[in-house]
C-alpha cells in the first residue's frame, strides 16, 4: 500500500489539518467523562448549582468545538480523498498507456477497468474514512483505557483483561480477510469481462438467439462473486460479536467491582460513571473495528492489484527524444527492409514469422496476401514496434527500427487496423483525432480521398454527426472509410492498411485507390482481393509465417503455383457471380 498512498503526499497539509481536527474531536470526547464526573461528585452530590452551571457551560462549549471541528474535518478529508483518487486514476491510466502490446496483453481489459474504477474507489473511501473516523476508533479505544486508569486504576484494570485476546483475534481475521477480498476482486474482474464481451457482441447474441445462454453464463460468474463475497463477509461478521462479548464481560466486571468500591467508600460515584463511560466508548470503538477491518481488507487487496500496474517496469514504452539530425523524409533508397525477421509472441513457443526478408522502395505500394493465420497482421504490427522481432532486423529509411524514438517512428506511420475502431464523438472529432489541431479543410480533404465526404454531407448534421460507441450507428464500409480518413490526415510517409478496404464495393475501392494515387507515402496493404493486389508495385505472399512469393502480379502469376491458384479461384467466383 506504500506505493499507492504515496499519492497522498501532495496533499499532506490538508491531510494534517484534517488529522488535527479529528484529534480535537477525540480530545473533547475523552475529556467529557471527566467533566461529567466532576458535575456528579462536586455538583449533584454536593448540591452545588453554581458548579453544575459552570461545568455544564464548559461541556457545551467543548461540544460545539467538537461539532465545528467535525464539519471542517469533513471538508478537508473529502478534498484529500478526491484529489488523491484523481491523481491515482490518472497515474494508472498513464502507466497503461505506456505498456507495450506484450505487457498490455498480460492484463485482461476487464481487470484494468476494475482497477481504475472499483479498486480506486476502495482506497479513496478508506483514505476519507481514515481522516474522518477510522483512525479515531483505535485512538479512542486506547485513549479511553488510559483515561480510565487516570480516573481509577483498579476499575480500569478490568477493561484491560480481554485486550491481548482481541489483538490476536483481529490479527488473524485481517490476514484472512485480505486473502478473501483479493479473490472477490478477481471474481469482479470475471463478471466485468463477461459483461463486456456480451455488450460488445450484442448483435451476434441476438442473431443467434443466445440470450438465455449468455444470461446463464453471467449468472454463473455472478454467483461465484456472490459466494466469495458472502464468504468474506461472514468472516468479517464474526468480529463484532466477539469484540462485544469480550468488552461486555470486562464492562460487567468493572461495574460489579466498581459498585463494591463505591459502597465501601473506596471510590466516588462520579469515578464509576466516568470509568463506565470510557468502557462504553471503548466498546463503541471496538464495534467499529468490524467495519474498519472489512474496508481495510478490501483496500489492501485493491492496493496490491493497482501496485501490480504501477510497479510494472519491464515492457513499458519509452519516448526518448530523437538523437538524430537527419530529416525524417529521408532520400534513402529503401523505405522499409525486413532482414531475416523471426517472431513469436511473448510467453508463446509458437513461431509466427519465419526468416522473413523483403524490401519496399520509397513511394511503392506492397500488397500482402495469404490465408488466415499466415502472419500478415503480425508482420504489420512489427513496423510501429508494437512488438520487437525475436531474430533479425527491421529498417525504416535505412535506420534500424530499434534506433528510432517511438514518438518519431509512429508520427512517421499512418495505421489503419483490421477492425475499424471509432470513438464516441462527432465525425469531425474522429477524423481529426489522427492529427492534433487539424483544420476542417484538412478533414474534408482526408474524407474526400477516403470516399466518405459526400456521405457525411448527406447526414443531417454533416461533420457534427455523433458517432455511437464503436461506430454502432454506421455501416461497416462507412466505419472503414472514416478509419482510413483518420490515417490519411496524418500525411504520413508510411501508410499501413490492414485489410481495411474489405467492406468497400468495387467502385468505391477503385475510386479510393485512384484518389490516393498521387500520395507520396509508401504503402503496405493487406488484402485478399486479386484486383487490389494487381494495382500494387509488388506482392508479398505469406504461408504460415513464411515468404513463399515476392514480386509483381505478372511475375508471380507465371512462377508461383499458390498465387496462380488464388487468381484462378477468384476468377471462377467472379465468373459464377
Amino acid at each position: 500500500m506504500k506505493t499507492i498512498f504515496a499519492y497522498v503526499k501532495p496533499y499532506k497539509w490538508p491531510a494534517i489539518i484534517a488529522f488535527c481536527l479529528m484529534l480535537t474531536e477525540l480530545v473533547v470526547e475523552l475529556i467529557q467523562p471527566l467533566i461529567i464526573a466532576k458535575i456528579i461528585d462536586d455538583g449533584i452530590v454536593a448540591r452545588d448549582i453554581e458548579t453544575i452551571g459552570s461545568w455544564g457551560f464548559i461541556l457545551l462549549v467543548l461540544a460545539f468545538s467538537a461539532f465545528t471541528s467535525g464539519v471542517i474535518n469533513s471538508f478537508f478529508s473529502s478534498h484529500v480523498a478526491q484529489s488523491f483518487a484523481f491523481d491515482l486514476r490518472n497515474a494508472l491510466f498513464s502507466k497503461i498507456q505506456s505498456f507495450t502490446m506484450a505487457t498490455y496483453l498480460r492484463f485482461p481489459t476487464s481487470g484494468l477497468i476494475t482497477r481504475l474504477t472499483s479498486d480506486v474507489q476502495q482506497v479513496q473511501s478508506v483514505l476519507f474514512m481514515s481522516l474522518r473516523i477510522m483512525i479515531r476508533a483505535p485512538l479512542s479505544a486506547v485513549g479511553s483505557l488510559v483515561m480510565a486508569f487516570f480516573v481509577n486504576p483498579k476499575m480500569a484494570l478490568f477493561l484491560l483483561i480481554g485486550t491481548p485476546i482481541l489483538i490476536l483475534f483481529l490479527y488473524v481475521i485481517v490476514k484472512k480477510g485480505v486473502r478473501l477480498f483479493s479473490e472477490v476482486q478477481r471474481r469482479l474482474d470475471r463478471v466485468n469481462r463477461v459483461l463486456q464481451e456480451n455488450l460488445q457482441a450484442i448483435r451476434l447474441v441476438k442473431a443467434y438467439m443466445r440470450g438465455s445462454y449468455e444470461s446463464n453464463r453471467f449468472q454463473e460468474v455472478s454467483g461465484d462473486l456472490q459466494f466469495d463475497t458472502m464468504k468474506a463477509l461472514r468472516i468479517m461478521e464474526l468480529i463484532q460479536p466477539v469484540l462485544l462479548f469480550v468488552m461486555n464481560i470486562s464492562l460487567l466486571a468493572a461495574l460489579w467491582f466498581g459498585s463494591l468500591d463505591v459502597q465501601n467508600g473506596e471510590a466516588q460515584v462520579g469515578e464509576l460513571v466516568a470509568v463506565v463511560n470510557y468502557a462504553l466508548r471503548m466498546t463503541g470503538s471496538f464495534s467499529m473495528f468490524a467495519f474498519i477491518i472489512n474496508v481495510l481488507s478490501r483496500a489492501k487487496a485493491s492496493s496490491e492489484r493497482m501496485e501490480e500496474i504501477l510497479l510494472t517496469e519491464k515492457g513499458t514504452e519509452t519516448y526518448l527524444p530523437s538523437a538524430y539530425s537527419e530529416a525524417v523524409h529521408s532520400t534513402h533508397n529503401e523505405a522499409i527492409r525486413f532482414d531475416h525477421v523471426t517472431f513469436q509472441f511473448p510467453n508463446s513457443k509458437k513461431t509466427v514469422l519465419h526468416d522473413v526478408s523483403f524490401t519496399v522502395a520509397p513511394g511503392e505500394k506492397l500488397a500482402i496476401m495469404g490465408a488466415t493465420g499466415a502472419g500478415k497482421s503480425t508482420l504489420l504490427n512489427l513496423l510501429p514496434r508494437f512488438y520487437d522481432p525475436a531474430k533479425g532486423e527491421i529498417y525504416v529509411n535505412g535506420r534500424n527500427l530499434r534506433d528510432w524514438p517511438l514518438e518519431e517512428l509512429r508520427e512517421y506511420i499512418g495505421y489503419v487496423p483490421q477492425s475499424a475502431m471509432l470513438f464516441t464523438g462527432s465525425i469531425y472529432e474522429n477524423v481529426s483525432w489522427g492529427k492534433q489541431g487539424a483544420s476542417m479543410d484538412e478533414v474534408r480533404v482526408a474524407t474526400a480521398n477516403a470516399q466518405i465526404h459526400q456521405t457525411i454531407e448527406n447526414f443531417p448534421s454533416a461533420y457534427e454527426t455523433r458517432v455511437g460507441q464503436k461506430g454502432v450507428n454506421l455501416s461497416g464500409g462507412q466505419k472503414q472509410r472514416l478509419s482510413i480518413a483518420r490515417a490519411l490526415i496524418r500525411d504520413s510517409s508510411i501508410l499501413i492498411l490492414d485489410d481495411s478496404t474489405s467492406a468497400l464495393d468495387v467502385k468505391t475501392e477503385t475510386a479510393f485507390w485512384d484518389a490516393i494515387e498521387g500520395e507520396q507515402a509508401t504503402m503496405l496493404v493487406v488484402t485478399q482481393k486479386i484486383r487490389t493486389a494487381k494495382g500494387a508495385d509488388r506482392i508479398l505472399l505469406l504461408d504460415e509465417g513464411r515468404v513463399i512469393g515476392y514480386g509483381t502480379h505478372e511475375e508471380l502469376l507465371g512462377t508461383n503455383a499458390r498465387y496462380t491458384q488464388i487468381v484462378m479461384s477468384q476468377q471462377e467466383q467472379e465468373g459464377e457471380a
